[in-house]
């Protein structure tokens, strides 16, 4: 051990004691209530009944990667380069680690804090200062060095630091609760995106055929017209719902256009090097998802969590604000060497040291110490508030997307006997009219209803996925 470091062991052994004698009374009470989470008041099972089926075990599929019941390599290659490169994602992250570093400073107020502050100086004293009568004014130069280590301590008695600490660390939870949530929000845009890409290629080949199958009509219609078979007016009729038809695709391309761009910022790429492959159709109905209990709902919100520990943070600031009645105590020290010459500053007669407890007792503030109170708890109240409004908001999404599901089957079912009809009747007005016996407004009218419901059948794919990913969102995207 060198002869420095025994001098300080020496220098500081008195502080240290008072130090570590202060520190046992931290085992005493923290004012402020203690922090107990809520209980809130939940349902034994939805209303809404399905198809969907009772939630597995947790462990069923990896944590999080929920977009894997899909069973689509291309979502899980976006899901991926999104969770990679977005920088919303990023910002979010950022703002967590950020919380979780201002939790560190908190913890770092628990412990002394310690400082070596060396410092050496030279002075000359001029010969012509005023001086008392008989000392000599001669000029003179003289040398100081300084080596002390200065220690300061809150003694944390009735829980303040403690207190800061707990709300600090609760915040962080939150932070990371939030990151959660958005990673949830993103993975369900980048699905939802997807799948109605996927949608869409079905509706612009529906138009795409029907495109086709106008324009042989109208050709059709041409030879019937020289023939004198058919009148003008059905050429003009036959061009316009070529044109019409020839409408609806080009705006069904700038929609998927747009879509895709949409869909790459969402992954953090520029749109002209994106590519997505979305040819494939949509099975027609989307896997059963497990929903499990009203109980879980609370486990698994990322935004419920959130709340929660908000609730924790503003919870701990009560006691703060109640701290702030009592006494401040405080333990300055200071233990070093002082010396006019270098040679002689680490002599053991060159040591001094300096030990002050401080206390600062608030006598008369005006009030403030009674308003911080009564705000901290209304801020409780407040973020209790809100953790019992975002419950109630989570139940209602989940209702909402069960209700949404089951009404989007049974569409499905009578848009889907409506197709069969539609295409059938197409079919036998073509007939008719190659036969003489109708005229092409029948065929006209056909065609055009059953455009319509192929069309209506493809949305119905796409919004029965969008509501399945809208489960997945508001069951928090975990089972």
């Amino acid at each position: 051990m060198s002869a420095l470091t025994r001098h300080y062991t020496r220098l500081a052994s008195g502080a240290g004691a008072a130090l570590l004698a202060a520190m046992a009374l931290l085992a005493g009470c923290a004012v402020g209530p203690d922090y107990r989470p809520p209980t809130p008041k939940v349902a034994a099972a939805y209303a809404e009944k399905g198809p969907w089926k009772v939630a597995e075990p947790r462990d069923a599929l990896p944590r999080g990667d929920w977009w894997t019941v899909f069973r689509d390599p291309e979502l899980d290659r976006l899901e991926t380069l999104a969770a990679k490169a977005s920088p919303n994602l990023q910002a979010a992250a950022a703002r967590r680690d950020q919380a979780f570093a201002l939790a560190n400073v908190s913890r770092a107020d628990l412990l002394p804090q310690l400082s070596l502050d060396p410092s050496g100086s030279r002075t000359r004293y001029s010969g012509h200062r005023q001086v008392p009568p008989g000392v000599g004014h001669s000029a003179y130069t003289t040398d100081s060095y300084s080596l002390p280590l200065d220690l300061s301590y809150e003694v944390d008695l009735w829980g303040r630091v403690r207190r800061l600490d707990q709300s600090a660390r609760a915040q962080a939870q939150a932070a990371n609760a939030l990151y959660q949530s958005a990673l949830l929000g993103l993975q369900a845009d980048v699905a939802q995106a997807y799948f109605n890409l996927r949608a869409l290629a079905r509706e612009i080949h529906v138009v795409r055929a029907g495109v086709v199958t106008r324009k042989e009509g109208l050709k059709l219609i041409r030879i019937r017209f020289s023939g004198g078979a058919s009148g003008e007016l059905d050429v003009l009729n036959a061009q316009t719902e070529l044109a019409s038809a020839e409408n609806d695709l080009l705006a069904l391309e700038q929609r998927r256009t747009a879509l895709t761009h949409a869909l790459a910022v969402l992954c953090g790429q520029l749109p002209e090097s994106f590519e997505v492959i979305a040819e494939k159709p949509l099975v027609t109905q989307p896997p059963a998802l497990p929903v499990g209990l009203p109980s879980d709902l609370l486990e698994r919100r990322p935004d419920i969590a959130a709340a929660e520990r908000t609730m924790a943070a503003v919870n701990a600031q009560i006691g703060v604000a109640k701290a702030a009645f009592f006494p401040d105590i405080r333990l300055v020290g200071s233990a070093g060497y002082n010396s006019s010459e270098l040679d002689s500053l680490l002599h053991s007669t060159s040591s001094q040291w300096s030990f002050a407890p401080m206390i600062s007792l608030p006598i008369f503030t005006g009030g403030r110490n009674r308003a911080n109170y009564e705000r901290a708890k209304a801020a409780y109240r407040e973020a209790a508030a809100r953790y019992q409004g975002q419950v109630l908001v989570a139940f209602q999404e989940v209702e909402d997307s069960l209700s949404a599901l089951r009404t989007l089957a049974a569409q499905a079912r009578v848009v889907g006997q409506a197709v069969d009809s539609a295409r059938k009747a197409a079919a036998l007005s073509q007939f008719r009219y190659r036969e003489g016996l109708v005229s092409y407004l029948e065929v006209m009218d056909a065609e055009r209803s059953a455009l319509q419901f192929e069309r209506l059948a493809s949305q119905l794919e796409a919004q029965r996925y969008a509501a399945s990913i809208t489960l997945v969102k508001a069951l928090g995207g975990g089972w």
